[in-house]
Formats: C-alpha cells, sequence, structure tokens
C-alpha cells in the first residue's frame, strides 16, 4: 500500500521527537511525506492537490505534537478544506471509504497522565475521538494511534528506538506485513461504506 505522512509541527526547526520520527522515515518507498506548515505557510490550502494526493495513497498519517489535546491548527484547516461534503462524506461523499486514517503524535507528558486516574483525565484514544469520528465519516478505518510519550525526557537511544518503531509500523502497513485490520482501534466499527471502497 502507498502510504502519504500529513506532517505538522509549527516550529520543526525547535521538535525533538517529530524530527526523529521524520528521520526515521525518510526516503522510504511508496512513502510521501508533506510537511503542511513549509507547503502552505500563509494556509492557503490547495483543495484539488490534496484530494489528489488522498486518492493516490491508501494509508493516511496524521503526524504532529498533541497540542492542547488535539493537533497543530493547520490540520484543522485542512480537514475544513480538503474533507468536502459530497466528495469525502454526505451523500455521494465516498472517495476516500476502504482507506485507512491513523494518527502519529508526541506528548510532553508521560504515559501514566493520560488515563482517568492522572492529570488528564482521558485516555489517549479518547482524546483523539474527533479522528475517530472524521475517519468513521469519511468511510475509512481508523487505526490505533502509535504515540511516543515524554520524547524528550529519553535518552538519545530510548529516542531511536522508539523512532525506528515507527518506521517499522509504517514499512509494514506499506509492505502487507502488518494488517491493518488486527490494528483498529479498540471498539473501533467499521462504517458501512468501507468494504466497498476496499474493493476499488
Amino acid at each position: 500500500m502507498k502510504v502519504l505522512v500529513l506532517h505538522a509541527h509549527p516550529k520543526i526547526s525547535s521538535s525533538v521527537v517529530q524530527r526523529a520520527m521524520l528521520r526515521a522515515i525518510e526516503g522510504l518507498d511508496d512513502v510521501s511525506t508533506v510537511d503542511l506548515y513549509a507547503e502552505y505557510p500563509a494556509f492557503d490550502i490547495d483543495v484539488a492537490r490534496e484530494q489528489h494526493r488522498l486518492l493516490t495513497h491508501d494509508v493516511i498519517v496524521l503526524q504532529h505534537p498533541f497540542y492542547w489535546y488535539s493537533s497543530p491548527a493547520i490540520i484543522k484547516e485542512w480537514q475544513d478544506l480538503v474533507l468536502e461534503n459530497g466528495w469525502a462524506y454526505g451523500p455521494g461523499g465516498t472517495r476516500l471509504a476502504g482507506r485507512y486514517l491513523m494518527s502519529a503524535i508526541s506528548t510532553g507528558g508521560p504515559e501514566a497522565v493520560y488515563h482517568r486516574e492522572g492529570r488528564n483525565r482521558f485516555e489517549i484514544t479518547e482524546l483523539l475521538a474527533p479522528f475517530n469520528q472524521t475517519a468513521y465519516l469519511c468511510s475509512m478505518a481508523w487505526l490505533s494511534p502509535f504515540v511516543i510519550h515524554s520524547g524528550r525526557r529519553m535518552s538519545g537511544g530510548e529516542l531511536s528506538t522508539a523512532a525506528e518503531t515507527y518506521r517499522d509500523l509504517i514499512v509494514g502497513l506499506r509492505d502487507g506485513t502488518i494488517d491493518p485490520m488486527q490494528r483498529l482501534a479498540p471498539g473501533y466499527t467499521l462504517p458501512p461504506a468501507f468494504a466497498e471502497g476496499s474493493r476499488r
């Protein structure tokens, strides 16, 4: 399968974890990476171009730091403009049916704070519910997110290992050695139009 990684970090030069993740997947065949902030510094997103990118890939990865329990602003702008009614969802909007959507995120806090008893009160999968629902509305499969917690507190070796794990996941999805249907997010029910799209 072809993998599209839509990356968003407003200050990538200051990033430690996100840059390590990007380096790990750099140059992979059939894996396209797009730096949304570099491509659209004024947020003037080319909708036709982005829709064409989606149609030529099977797995869509939204890679970004987990800012305020969500994504950097350009991801929301991209969603608002690119995932049009009648194209991605709504009557006749099944162009993305049969594809896979996944978040690949980094957090500042440790995994322990993303639980009901922790400071952030919710599991990561709960906080990512809007992306889960976006996948469902667009007749896509929502895969379990890839998360690197507290990356800035990791040693260089630990971060390299985490980044390589990310690379292995992307390569596995691309090559079919990892079955995406085995990586559906817990409790996710495939939308009715997914199967029709997966036979395209």
